[in-house]
């Protein structure tokens, strides 16, 4: 399934850039707090486990029907990577639906950088004929949950594997 391609996306202060696999060293130390881990489980990889990552990322879906759609985040004036922002795309033309996620280094978080990314990625998303955007955010976890609001996307009463369904429409 092509979403158009993955294109850079630029935002005011911010760069999403098309994953690669060498952004693995860089990255391992960006995502290296443990707590960024607290509300989604597992530990930070370190720069093989992380390449290794990349790698079946960057290859993209073995679905045919799922388009895997990986950025990192450049802050522009600190011309440094700062986090990810990630869409799942499936469904027909006509209906697809994208399921993202995000994550901004702890030494970068608070400052707007992930509502700000979300928010361009779901206006990337609906210019390339996304209709939904889904996100499944732990119930406690209220800096993701500000990141939803911002991007557009509101809690549902549906809960996946104990996180809250948050629903927008792309593009809005």
């Amino acid at each position: 399934m092509s979403v158009g391609g993955v294109d850079v996306v630029r935002t005011e202060r911010l760069e999403l850039v098309p994953l690669r696999v060498d952004h693995a060293e860089e990255m391992a130390v960006v995502l290296g707090d443990p707590e960024l881990h607290a509300f989604i489980g597992g530990a930070p990889a370190d720069p093989a486990g992380l390449r290794a990552r990349y790698e079946r990322l960057v290859a993209g879906s073995p679905d045919p029907a799922v388009a895997w759609c990986n950025w990192v985040i450049r802050l522009r004036d600190e011309a440094r990577l700062v986090g990810t922002v990630q869409a799942t795309v499936t469904g027909p033309a006509d209906e697809r639906v994208a399921e993202i996620a995000w994550v901004v280094g702890t030494p970068w978080q608070g400052r707007g950088i992930a509502g700000e990314a979300a928010r361009g990625l779901v206006a990337w998303l609906g210019r390339q004929g996304v209709r939904t955007v889904v996100a499944h955010i732990h119930p406690e976890h209220r800096a993701s949950a500000a990141v939803a609001t911002a991007a557009g996307l509101a809690p549902t009463d549906v809960r996946h594997e104990g996180e809250i369904r948050w629903v927008g429409t792309a593009g809005s």
